[in-house]
């Protein structure tokens, strides 16, 4: 690795023209639901707090891409047709229908846990039981479990502000009126008027009333934090108000089941949420889980240990008993999880559609090479397959669409995002250049029916295989919905890279299936070339080694401050990069931890706008020119450029593709896209990638960010490097957070391991 020579320009660049953005970090949802996973939720506020404090707005794109838009034509003709948001909603609800038919027809209790209505004093009267030891689970549960109820797939997780819809305005819009009354109750409160409209969507008819009969419903809005509900409720209510309210109890415990969600978990462990609940100043957290799950506003599940351990007999004496774990989740979470696992069963347990004989399917496999061979192997016998390897082992999954095809299967690939499709489709045609047609496209463009081959008669994708890439971004509620749209006899292989940051959303689908060693596993012996690729494979492993760069493929920039951090990016990106390695400054990623603080997006955005377009931001902080990162639903980045701005909104070029925001979208989902986070930059790769690392960041670095943030760049790499030891610090010693998940449990309840 070389180190950067001094740099030759004496003038740091200033700020003008940048547009103010939200505040907040790309860590602070983990941090504050990490702390309430792990029962240090933190002391509650202060009681003076008022509802009238800012409230934290995020336009949800901090977590990665993974959606395509739909284009939007010259002459305007794209007004009349659906937008991408209603064509996705559709979709969801076409799949909620056919997932809530598909419950319907199953009889008989959940084995691995279920909803336990109705009695939830004696329940949670048990629960205390079993911890404390004063009953053995045996005696505790040993009445048969309700048959669940049939309900309905929920929808993927989406800002509180509804999506626009084109020309037709925002979907599901609350009336005038019903916004006109929430702002009056907000203003008796105190709380800001500017959530009225944010408010009427999330509480839907009757909101005025809803927040008038209980306060604490604020909480529901994305960004409003428990001291701020309660400086509104004290308003509200006066008197009234009090600490161990136990409506204030369910909403605070609910909140930090959401926040738990925004950290990846699915579910939590019931002592870690009663610790949380404390710490949060409810003085009866028992009781508030009580009142939570009595008004099923979650549920609770016993999830045994041990999955493989027999029931223990019914004679058994009073002490024999079976290892169980109490969690508490969200029902939306809780049915994506059991909805994924009963799909992925019915998959490996259906007999895969026959297209060519098993000796067509051989002869494809001996025609490949090394792992790539297995790959075709392992899709020739199962429904389902999991293939891990970096960057080169791309080249395996196009090998098996290549053959598939060959064999007269209808094989589709899905990326997580429009540059990864790009570039999955450009290895597509190096395999088999006389295709009629990449045959590949987003995840979040498959499930809306904006790409992808379309669904047959009975709703489900019209294919054979499906080869899903970047599989690590799958969250539970996107995973169920793509096994849930798969016909029966349907092949699906899931790839990605298991040392990649985890999704946005809940749960670690594909990292729980490496685990659960239900089917086969092809792990890729192709590493990935040159200096960078020796580096980051290094990092994978723990090991941050320094290697030999000759041509400049790896360069660290030491810096001794924030400000210097934000002069050598800036000269890297317009000086240093395109002159020693002929990449221009459009192709050049700069990646850095979080939004805020002296070097974090906001700042370095500022100040590259300054150096490389500037301008006054006349378009709600945007000028013609800009790069952008826009965000259509949370956990979904995608990278653009401002084209214009007219009366329909603003127009970028995304990937190529045309897309307007409505200015009334604007501020809660574009920011400007010189630098990116990692959960934003994942799923893509560009020539040049610069990575900073200020002082202030070493809290924030762990072995999966830095392997994710290194892994961004294609020829070169730079290193601002301030964090000195914490770098080789979080390579050896930090992994990825942990998250508390069902999906083993409940896949180990439906299928035995395989070897």
């Amino acid at each position: 690795m070389s180190t950067e020579p001094e740099p030759t320009e004496e003038t740091e660049p200033g700020t003008r023209g940048a547009a103010p953005e939200p505040e907040g970090t790309e860590e602070a949802p983990e941090q504050e639901a990490g702390g309430a996973a792990g029962g240090e939720a933190g002391t509650a506020e202060s009681a003076g707090s008022g509802a009238d404090e800012s409230v934290s707005e995020d336009p949800g794109a901090d977590a990665g891409e993974g959606g395509d838009v739909a284009g939007v034509d010259a002459d305007g003709a794209e007004k009349a047709r659906p937008s991408e948001a209603e064509a996705e909603l559709a979709a969801q609800r076409i799949e909620r229908e056919r997932i809530a038919r598909r419950k319907a027809e199953k009889q008989g209790p959940v084995a691995s846990g279920a909803k336990l209505s109705g009695k939830a004093a004696d329940l949670l009267a048990a629960v205390r039981a079993v911890e404390s030891g004063a009953k053995p689970v045996a005696a505790v549960f040993s009445e048969p479990e309700p048959p669940r109820r049939p309900a309905q797939e929920p929808e993927r997780p989406r800002p509180v502000s509804v999506e626009a819809a084109g020309a037709g305005g925002p979907v599901g819009a609350p009336a005038p009126g019903a916004v006109e009354a929430v702002r009056n109750v907000l203003a008796e409160g105190g709380a800001p008027e500017a959530l009225a409209a944010q408010v009427a969507a999330v509480l839907g008819e009757g909101a005025d009333d809803q927040l008038r009969a209980d306060p604490w419903q604020l909480l529901r809005v994305t960004g409003v934090r428990p001291e701020q509900a309660d400086g509104f409720a004290r308003t509200l209510l006066g008197a009234a108000c009090a600490p161990d309210d136990e409506r204030r109890g369910r909403a605070v415990t609910v909140w930090l089941l959401e926040q738990a969600a925004l950290a990846g978990h699915t579910a939590l462990e019931m002592p870690a949420l009663v610790a949380a609940l404390a710490q949060r100043g409810v003085p009866d957290a028992d009781a508030a889980v009580q009142s939570t799950i009595a008004e099923a506003e979650a549920l609770v599940f016993q999830d045994a240990l041990d999955p493989a351990a027999p029931e223990p007999a019914e004679d058994d004496e009073e002490g024999a008993e079976r290892p169980v774990r109490i969690l508490v989740g969200l029902e939306r979470y809780a049915l994506a999880e059991e909805s994924l696992a009963d799909g992925l069963a019915r998959l490996i347990n259906s007999v895969p559609k026959e297209d060519g004989s098993a000796a067509d399917w051989e002869r494809a496999a001996a025609a490949a090479e090394g792992s790539a061979a297995e790959l075709v192997g392992a899709a020739a016998a199962g429904g389902l397959v999991l293939h891990t390897g970096g960057e080169a082992s791309l080249t395996e999954p196009a090998a098996l669409l290549v053959a598939a095809r060959g064999l007269g299967l209808r094989a589709w690939a899905a990326t997580h995002s429009p540059l990864g499709r790009d570039r999955f489709g450009a290895l597509l045609d190096e395999a088999d250049p006389h295709a009629p047609a990449r045959q590949v496209a987003t995840v979040a463009g498959l499930l809306s029916g904006a790409e992808g081959p379309g669904r047959d008669a009975d709703g489900a994708f019209d294919l054979d295989l499906l080869v899903v890439l970047d599989a690590p971004q799958l969250d539970v509620e996107t995973a169920a919905l793509l096994v849930e749209s798969l016909p029966d006899g349907a092949r699906l292989v899931l790839g990605g890279d298991p040392a990649v940051l985890w999704s946005a959303g809940p749960g670690r689908v594909f990292a729980d299936l490496l685990a659960a060693r239900i089917c086969p596993q092809v792990a890729s012996r192709r590493p990935d070339p040159g200096p960078l690729g020796e580096l980051v494979s290094g990092i994978g492993i723990g090991e941050l080694n320094q290697v030999e760069a000759p041509g400049k493929e790896v360069v660290i920039v030491p810096v001794r401050d924030a400000g210097e951090a934000v002069h050598r990016t800036v000269q890297l990106v317009a000086d240093s990069v395109p002159r020693a390695i002929g990449v221009p400054a459009e192709e050049t990623q700069v990646i850095t931890p979080g939004h805020g603080g002296a070097v974090g997006t906001r700042a370095l955005n500022a100040a590259l706008k300054e150096r490389l377009n500037p301008g006054p931001g006349r378009f709600g902080g945007f000028d013609p020119g800009d790069r952008v990162a826009y965000s259509p639903a949370p956990g979904r980045t995608l990278p653009g450029q401002v084209v214009k701005a007219d009366a329909d909104g603003l127009h970028l070029t995304c990937a190529g593709e045309p897309v307007v925001v409505p200015k009334e979208r604007v501020e809660q989902s574009l920011r400007h896209g010189w630098a990116l986070t990692a959960h934003q930059a994942v799923g893509g790769r560009w020539p040049a990638a610069v990575v900073v690392l200020p002082g202030d960041a070493a809290q924030a670095l762990s072995r999966p960010w830095v392997y994710t943030a290194f892994g961004r760049a294609e020829r070169h790499l730079s290193v601002v490097h301030g964090v000195e030891q914490a770098l080789p610090r979080a390579v050896a010693e930090i992994p990825a957070k942990p998250r508390t998940t069902r999906l083993p449990v409940l896949l180990g309840a439906q299928m035995p391991t395989s070897g």
